[in-house]
């Protein structure tokens, strides 16, 4: 929407015209980046997969200790409704965002907790088996120098807004390609700066594990049940950078981007093969099958 007068954000309740949308200046997730988030695809006006990425804020939430401030479900899905609403938007992406709120300058964490909510909306093409993707072309793949941080000092599950390592990883990238192949310290493929990797060879499908420092998506958990239910030959485990270069087939996956495939690595070429054709299709009537 171009029209600034009817694009509204949702802080702390209120729905704001985006003029007078503003965080406080000592808010803990502009300062520190103590806050989490979630990033979710709206079909039909409905959050798809709502629970699960509800599940994960509250996961996050509470590795960062502040769980208990969340407001109940519902109120956060009003939140969510009531700015699509505002914004006359069935067909988008959203950003639900909870910081630990407004306390003073100190690194160390007051116990008392009054959170920051915001809710941000971006209008998206319909998805689904009769809608448009979200992106023009199939994605190109660059590997980058930046690294994972291990476990111990970044926890990859704990979707927060320190989201620096993506950040450096997409500075590397040349102006031809869309998403950057992120490796962890030991040199194992974790995925993209911002989505989740999916090989195909000789049939089975391939995903690095959770165990590695990467931060499992949505998407990614749709796709696994997709192959589950199917019967495909799923492995997940620790792959590096030739194990991607020599694969048959790679797709990415995230919200806004659902099933995306990749046709270059590195610059060697990839055909849209029939796994990521049928993982696609699936993926489609997975949403169209949610009634949205």
């Amino acid at each position: 929407m171009s029209d600034s007068e009817t694009d509204y954000y949702h802080v702390d309740g209120t729905l704001l015209p985006a003029a007078e949308a503003t965080v406080n200046v000592r808010d803990r997730g502009f300062v520190y980046g103590d806050a989490v988030f979630e990033r979710l695809r709206v079909y039909g006006g409905e959050p798809f997969e709502w629970a699960a990425h509800v599940d994960r804020l509250e996961r996050s939430a509470a590795r960062l200790g502040f769980d208990e401030a969340l407001p109940p479900r519902d109120d956060l899905h009003d939140r969510v409704t009531e700015t699509l609403e505002a914004n006359d938007l069935s067909e988008a992406s959203v950003r639900l965002s909870v910081s630990r709120g407004v306390q003073d300058g100190e690194l160390t964490p007051e116990p008392r907790v009054d959170p920051t909510i915001t809710v941000v909306v971006d209008e998206l093409p319909r998805g689904g088996t009769d809608g448009e993707r979200a992106w023009d072309e199939p994605a190109t793949l660059r590997t980058v120098e930046t690294r994972r941080p291990p476990e111990e000092a970044l926890p990859s599950a704990v979707k927060t807004h320190s989201y620096l390592t993506g950040v450096l990883a997409r500075l590397e990238l040349p102006e031809d390609a869309d998403e950057a192949l992120v490796r962890s310290m030991e040199g194992h493929v974790t995925g993209g700066a911002g989505s989740n990797l999916f090989l195909v060879h000789n049939g089975t499908l391939y995903t690095p594990t959770a165990n590695l420092p990467l931060l499992p998506g949505v998407t990614r958990g749709v796709v696994l049940d997709i192959a589950d239910g199917e019967s495909f030959p799923v492995e997940t485990g620790r792959y590096n950078r030739t194990d991607v270069r020599e694969a048959d087939e790679l797709f990415l996956t995230n919200s806004t981007w659902e099933v995306r495939p990749v046709t270059e690595i590195d610059g060697y070429e990839k055909p849209v093969g029939p796994l990521t054709k049928l993982c696609g299709r699936l993926f489609d009537r997975r949403v169209e099958n949610a009634h949205y």
